[in-house]
């Protein structure tokens, strides 16, 4: 299902916290921590997202070039797997748009893996990530992105549960088959709607 998007002083709000939150969810203004393995400690001059698989320029960019590009903002829902949802986030960064925009991507490419320091991946639909409230976020609710939330760079996707917003994000690869990423591949859903309930395959 397409959320409806609003636009206000260049920012994107979702709508869907007109619906209260998804099945099965409970609302919270926390926003908890929960990560796989350890945090990454990662150095901005030293960070990288590489752009590849199926394309005709594989590049990587740089933080500076990032920071180069047009800033966008989104009030959006959050929802966790685990059952939590907070209903007011803003986030701050970069359209997944603008990233693809750096390569020259085929027709037939229809998903890309999302790839991340510390090796975590995670699948997405291209049409899914080319929404316009999908961002690559550097800043949550006026401030830095901490670490323990994906700083400095992770991706949002308010439409999908939150493993699929994967945090340090330092790549993408294009593909025409779909793939399973990390949780995918131990049992959670390819696609993961939370208004599916799509948690588990």
């Amino acid at each position: 299902m397409k959320t409806k998007l609003g636009k206000l002083k260049g920012r994107i709000f979702s709508k869907n916290h007109d619906r209260g939150a998804p099945p099965g969810q409970f609302v919270t203004e926390k926003f908890p921590v929960l990560t796989f393995g350890e945090t990454p400690k990662i150095d901005i001059a030293q960070w990288n997202l590489k752009l590849f698989g199926l394309t005709q320029n594989d590049i990587t960019l740089k933080w500076d070039d990032i920071m180069g590009l047009k800033r966008v903002s989104i009030e959006a829902e959050f929802h966790c797997v685990t059952q939590w949802s907070r209903l007011v986030n803003t986030w701050d960064g970069v359209s997944f748009k603008s990233i693809i925009d750096f390569v020259d991507v085929p027709k037939d490419t229809r998903y890309a893996m999302i790839h991340c320091y510390g090796g975590y991946t995670t699948n997405l639909p291209l049409h899914v990530l080319t929404d316009e409230d999908v961002i690559f976020a550097y800043r949550h609710d006026g401030l830095d992105l901490s670490s323990n939330h994906g700083g400095p760079l992770r991706l949002v996707v308010p439409k999908r549960y939150g493993w699929k917003s994967a945090k340090w994000v330092n790549g993408v690869e294009f593909m025409t088959e779909n793939r399973a990423g990390f949780w995918e591949s131990r049992g959670y859903h390819m696609d993961g709607d939370p208004w599916k309930e799509q948690r588990f395959n």
